[in-house]
C-alpha cells in the first residue's frame, strides 16, 4: 500500500467513484474527494495532500482561479483533468500553475500512470536528504535537490514541482539540447501528441523566475528548430 494522500476535485460524482476506484487497485489507499472549490481549499490548508486531480468545471469557483490560491500554499503536482479541450484552456491550466492536464474523455489507467509519474519525482526531491553532490549553484542561482528550493539572488523563488523536475533535469546536463519531445518524455515520464507544447509553456515560466531578462535568454536557450539547452551562468561551480 502507498501512503501517499491524493485529492480528487470533481463535481461529478461518478468520476470521483471511479478514479478512486482505479487508485485504489493501484495501492492507494489515502484518497480524498471533494465536488467544490471550497472544500478543496479546506482540504488543501488543513491538511496533508501530496497530489491533487482538479477538475476545470466546478460549482462555486473555476477550476483555473482554484489553482491560483492553492499555489499560495502548496507547490505539490497538479493535474488537470477536464471536458475543456481548447488549446487556449491548456495553455491557461500550464500556465497558472497546472502540472498537466488531461482531456475528458479519458482512460482511468492512464491518469493512473500520470499520476505514479507525478508522484514518483516529486517524493523523490522531497524526501531526499540535501547534501553537497545535491546543492548546484550557478551564479545567483542555487538549486537545493533535497529540499526542492530554488533561490536567486539569496530569495526563495516559488516553482512548481514540474517547473524544478525540468530545472533539475537541464542543469544536470548543462550545455547539452534537448527537443520538447525528449524533455517531454524525461521530465513527464510519458508522451502524447502534443504534448510537448507543455514543456514550452514550462520553460518560459522557468524564463520569467530565473532569467534576466526572459525576452533575451541567456540560461534556458533555445535552438531553433531543435531544442533547449541549459547554459551554465557566469560564476557557475561547474565552469
Amino acid at each position: 500500500m502507498r501512503n501517499e494522500s491524493i485529492l480528487l476535485v470533481d463535481d461529478e460524482e461518478g468520476i470521483l467513484n471511479m478514479l478512486e476506484l482505479v487508485l485504489k487497485q493501484e495501492g492507494y489507499n489515502r484518497i480524498h474527494t471533494a465536488m467544490t472549490g471550497a472544500e478543496a481549499l479546506r482540504q488543501v490548508q488543513n491538511g496533508s495532500i501530496d497530489l491533487i486531480v482538479l477538475d476545470v468545471t466546478l460549482p462555486d469557483t473555476d477550476g483555473f482561479e482554484l489553482c491560483r490560491q492553492i499555489r499560495c500554499y502548496t507547490t505539490i503536482p497538479i493535474l488537470f483533468v477536464t471536458a475543456r479541450s481548447g488549446e487556449l484552456d491548456k495553455l491557461m491550466g500550464l500556465g497558472i500553475g497546472g502540472d498537466d492536464y488531461i482531456t475528458k474523455p479519458f482512460s482511468a489507467l492512464e491518469i493512473a500512470a500520470r499520476i505514479n509519474a507525478q508522484l514518483r519525482r516529486h517524493i523523490q526531491y522531497r524526501t531526499s536528504e540535501s547534501t553537497s553532490e545535491e546543492v548546484m549553484r550557478y551564479g545567483p542561482m542555487i538549486i537545493d535537490k533535497g529540499t526542492g528550493l530554488l533561490k536567486q539572488n539569496g530569495k526563495q523563488v516559488q516553482c512548481t514541482a514540474k517547473e524544478f523536475e525540468l530545472l533539475v533535469f537541464l542543469c544536470e546536463r548543462p550545455n547539452k539540447v534537448f527537443t520538447a519531445h525528449q524533455l517531454y518524455e524525461q521530465v513527464w515520464n510519458a508522451f502524447m501528441p502534443g504534448d510537448e507544447k507543455t514543456v514550452v509553456i514550462h520553460i518560459s515560466k522557468l524564463r520569467k523566475k530565473i532569467e534576466q531578462n526572459p525576452a533575451d535568454p541567456k540560461i534556458i536557450v533555445n535552438l531553433r528548430g531543435i531544442g533547449y539547452k541549459f547554459v551554465p551562468p557566469v560564476g557557475s561551480d561547474s565552469e
